[in-house]
C-alpha cells in the first residue's frame, strides 16, 4: 500500500548531484556554472580549484559529488565523464533592512540559489578539449613539448 516507485529521471550514463540553499545570488553563480558546462569533468574540476571566485570551492564539491555518484552508484567511467547540464536555479530571498539618513530605511536583499549538476559518460569533443590559448589544442601542446624534449 505504498506509493509507485518514482521512475528516474535520467538516462543510464548520466548522474546528478544537487546542492540547495547556496548563499550567492543566481547570478554570480551562474558565471561559475557556465564556466564547467560541457567540459570534461577533471578539467572542469582543475578550473573550479584555481576560480579566484568565492563560490567555486562549493560547486567544487557539488561536481565531485555527481562524479562520486557517477562511479559509485551507477557504476560509470569516471575518465569519460563530462559535465551535461550545470542548472542554476532561483531560491530564497532574504529581506533585510539597512538604516538611511533622516530615519528612513532601504531594503537588502539576500539572495540563494540551487545547483544541479548531471554528469553523463561520453567521449570529450575536441572543442571541449581545447587549450585556452587560441589556436591550440592539447594534442598540438602535447606535440610541441614532445618536439622540444
Amino acid at each position: 500500500m505504498s506509493k509507485p516507485k518514482a521512475l528516474r529521471g535520467l538516462e543510464d550514463i548520466q548522474a546528478q548531484a544537487i546542492t540547495r540553499n547556496m548563499r550567492v545570488s543566481p547570478r554570480k553563480l551562474n558565471l561559475v556554472a557556465e564556466s564547467i558546462r560541457n567540459l570534461p569533468a577533471g578539467r572542469a574540476l582543475a578550473d573550479l580549484t584555481f576560480s579566484k571566485r568565492r563560490i567555486a570551492k562549493q560547486v567544487k564539491k557539488t561536481l565531485e559529488s555527481a562524479i562520486a555518484n557517477a562511479e559509485n552508484n551507477h557504476q560509470l567511467d569516471v575518465d569519460k565523464l563530462v559535465v551535461k547540464l550545470a542548472e542554476v536555479g532561483r531560491g530564497i530571498v532574504m529581506k533585510r533592512f539597512h538604516a538611511r539618513g533622516r530615519g528612513r530605511s532601504a531594503t537588502v536583499e539576500k539572495w540563494f540559489s540551487h545547483l544541479k549538476i548531471v554528469v553523463e559518460e561520453r567521449e570529450p569533443s575536441e572543442k571541449a578539449m581545447r587549450d585556452t590559448r587560441p589556436g591550440h589544442t592539447k594534442s598540438e601542446t602535447a606535440k610541441a613539448a614532445g618536439e622540444a624534449a
